[in-house]
Order: structure tokens, then sequence, then C-alpha cells
């Protein structure tokens, strides 16, 4: 009966009200990514604005090191919002941390320099990166929940992978801004005031993100088990990591490689490019703005791909072409050149869009409607916290540590294998079966089980 009811709710959905939903989510993961992804571009003036190391490589490392400490918050963030979005709606959610983040980015472009303030100003940049990163947790899985819910069975992925092409398009956004500021200003310029123009932006964009937010209507999905759900309260977060600690520990052996390549793609490449080969600034940002849109434009055909072949073959290709053609990618970036630049971030791209666009689908996919948010969310964050936060810092390190450029590459490819095996061994099907409205439905998530895979595109 509940099925019949979600069914219904689903079918109400019209193409016109869909391509809203996708929109207005794809416009706001925007504006919260791109407030994220300037930091790790302007690290180097970061770097030199509010720490006071003489050392470049260590004041780089310090840097990075506030990089990772937003991703700290990003549980808490994940795991807060996410137990209010299985509460509250997964729309209210959406609105609020848009707020939050652009508040924090613009804080952090109003700080005061390390000669003004001294440590304060440092203090005050990692209390503005923890809002940030406590309002990131909230975001992305609830944009992909959101869009899920909406979507129709077999067209999951299709829709979904939006939200994957919304954070390469951020930062591709991120980095034609500041490839156009380097190259226009003076490096002095850039250096003291500049790289601030990019985070004052966060105040329009975020205003705009709130307004096309505000006016979005809740999931179907959610809105059909609040309907029907008056005897069955939400579960608590005791119960959601009880209940849902295998499936977020599978999960979590994906989505590692999926933080890791994307970090490493997104935001450490450029700094390589930079510190290590020597390729000017903005040389190096035009490098990632041209692989960043291409990675944006391949995502949606990724998406179709992927609701025809299944989440695992398309979880096996991604660890497959991150193990093979990470190192390769990094011998090829030390030409040193435009073109090669260009070359190895692409190389890097295709394994890092099919994993972002298969982890969007399978947050919704492998929980139920009751703890999808809680769980998703906690999952996501943690390992991002792990994986992503701290992968430019990681990369960093590892070259100084063993004066190897090519170690940041074979630290990805070493995740990647380990990847490959749990999606092939640990993580169930899910492309094409109906989405479970509850955790305990044993009856509903047996017969998904036991239903033969559809995979159509239209």
């Amino acid at each position: 009966m509940e099925r019949d009811l979600a069914d219904n709710a689903l079918e109400k959905v019209s193409p016109e009200r869909l391509r809203r939903v996708v929109s207005a989510s794809f416009a706001g993961t925007v504006v919260e990514w791109f407030d994220f992804a300037i930091y790790g571009y302007m690290a180097t003036h970061i770097a030199e604005t509010f720490f006071s190391s003489t050392d470049p490589v260590i004041g780089l490392l310090e840097t990075f090191a506030v990089f990772a400490v937003a991703f700290c918050l990003r549980p808490l963030g994940g795991i807060f919002f996410g137990h209010l979005g299985d509460r509250l709606g997964r729309k209210k959610i959406l609105v609020l941390t848009v707020l939050l983040m652009s508040g924090s980015t613009a804080a952090i472009g109003l700080i005061p320099s390390h000669e003004t303030l001294g440590l304060w100003s440092a203090i005050l940049l990692v209390l503005a990166r923890c809002l940030q990163g406590f309002s990131a947790g909230g975001e992305y899985a609830g944009a992909t929940i959101y869009v899920v819910e909406h979507s129709p069975d077999t067209r999951r992925a299709r829709y979904s992978s939006a939200m994957s092409a919304a954070t390469f398009s951020s930062f591709a956004l991120a980095a034609g801004l500041g490839a156009l500021l380097s190259f226009i200003l003076p490096a002095a310029a850039m250096g003291d005031w500049g790289w601030r123009v990019l985070f004052m932006l966060s105040v329009p964009m975020g205003l705009i993100a709130f307004y096309i937010r505000s006016k979005l209507h809740e999931s179907p999905e959610f809105q059909a088990m609040l309907d029907n759900s008056a005897s069955r309260p939400v579960p608590s977060l005791t119960e959601v990591f009880r209940t849902q600690w295998g499936a977020m520990l599978r999960l979590g052996g994906f989505v590692m490689l999926t933080a890791l390549s994307f970090y490493i793609y997104s935001t450490y490449m450029s700094t390589f490019l930079i510190k290590v080969v020597g390729l000017p600034q903005h040389l190096a940002l035009f490098s990632s703005l041209i692989s960043l849109t291409l990675a944006t434009a391949f995502t949606p055909i990724m998406g179709r791909i992927s609701d025809r072949i299944g989440r695992k073959i398309t979880m096996q290709i991604a660890a497959g072409l991150l193990a093979t053609l990470t190192i390769p990618a990094y011998i090829i970036a030390e030409q040193g050149t435009f073109g090669s630049a260009i070359a190895s971030q692409l190389l890097i791209g295709l394994g890092t869009v099919a994993a972002n666009v298969v982890t969007s689908v399978l947050m919704s996919e492998m929980f139920a409607t009751d703890v999808r948010f809680s769980a998703s969310g906690a999952c996501y964050n943690i390992t991002y916290a792990l994986f992503g936060g701290t992968a430019p810092f990681v990369a960093t390190w590892l070259v100084a540590a063993t004066g190897q450029s090519l170690s940041p590459a074979i630290y990805v490819a070493a995740i990647a294998v380990v990847s490959f095996l749990v999606a092939t061994f640990f993580i169930p099907e899910t492309a094409g079966r109906p989405l479970r409205r509850y955790h305990d439905d044993v009856a509903t998530s047996a017969q998904s089980k036991s239903e033969p895979t559809k995979r159509t595109v239209s």
C-alpha cells in the first residue's frame, strides 16, 4: 500500500516541476560549492595573508590544515542537518544551509591580515571555515536526496547527476574568476585585496540562491511518508547509527575514493601545477577551468550511462580509471606546459566524474526515506572529512616528505584499488529499484531485492 502511495506521488511530479526542482537545486549547490572552492584556489594568497611563516611550504601546509579543519565540522553538520531534514523536510534545510555558507564566506573576505590582527586573524579564519564546513555538511546530501525523491525510479542517476555537475561547475566558476583576476591584476594587488573580491561575491549569489530555493515545495517521497506515518516517529540518531552502520560503512568504502579524487582533481591539482611544476597561476587556473567545464558537460552523460548499466559497474569503471590513469596523468603534468596541464586533469577527471555521479544517487538508494538524510549525510561527510578535506594537505606533505612528485598519484591509485574491491563485493545493485519508505520495512526491502532490476534510459 505504501509503495502504491509513493508511486502515485511520483506520478504527480510533472516534467515542468521536475525541471524546476533540478534547476533550483543546481543553482543553490553551485553557490554553496563556489563559496567552498575559492578557498582552495586562493590558498597561496591566504597563506601569505593570514600566516606569518617565511617558508612558503609551511605557510601552504598551514592553509591546507585550515582547509581540513572545515571538513572536521562537516560530519557534525551532516548529522545535525540530516536529522532535521528527516524530521522537518528537505526544503527547509536547503534554504538554511545556503544562507550560512554565504555569510561565512563573506566573513573570510573581510578578516584583516596577520599584520593587522596577528594571531587573531588566523583564529577568525578558522572560525569562518568551521561555519562553512558545518553548512556544507547539510548541503550536498540534502540537494541530491531532494532531486532523487522527485525522480522516476529508472532515471534517478540522470537527474541526480545535475548535483555532480553543480559541484564541478562551481569549481570551474571559481577557477575562471580566479584566473581572470590573476591575469588582469598585478601580482601585488591580487595578493593584497584581489582575492577578497571572490569571497565577497558570495553575498549577492547567496541571496539569489535563497530566493530560488524558498519557492520550492517539499519532495513527494518525504511528504507521502509524513502523510502515512502518524504512528511511526522519525528514528533517533542513536537508532539511525545502530541500524544503518553496516550500510554506511559499505558506502563509505567507495565514497572515500569520490572524496579523495574530487579534491585532488579540483583543488590540489592547481596547487601542484603552480608550486611543483612551476606553471604560472593564471595558466594553471585556466587549465582547471577548461577541465572542470568539460567535466560538468560529461556528468549528465555519465548519469544516463549509470541508469543503463547499473551502479556496480559504474563504480568499477570509476575505480578502474582512477587506479590506472592517475599516475600517467601526473607524469604528463610534469611536462610543464599549458597543454600537458589540461591533458593531465582530463585523465583524472574521467574517473572523478564517474565516481561523483554514482555516489550522488547511491546516497539515496542505500537508505530508506525516514533515515535517508541522517544516514547519508553522516556517511558522506565523515568520509569526506577523512579523505577529501585532508587530500590537499596529505598530497602537499607527501611531495615534501618523499621528494617524489608522483606520490599523490600513488595515494589515489591505492585508494582506488580498495574502492574497486568494496564496490565489487560489498555494495548491492540498487539501480531501478523502488526507494524504501521505512528503514525497518522488511517486506518492501525483500521485495526490492527479489525484483529484477530494470535499467532503461529515455
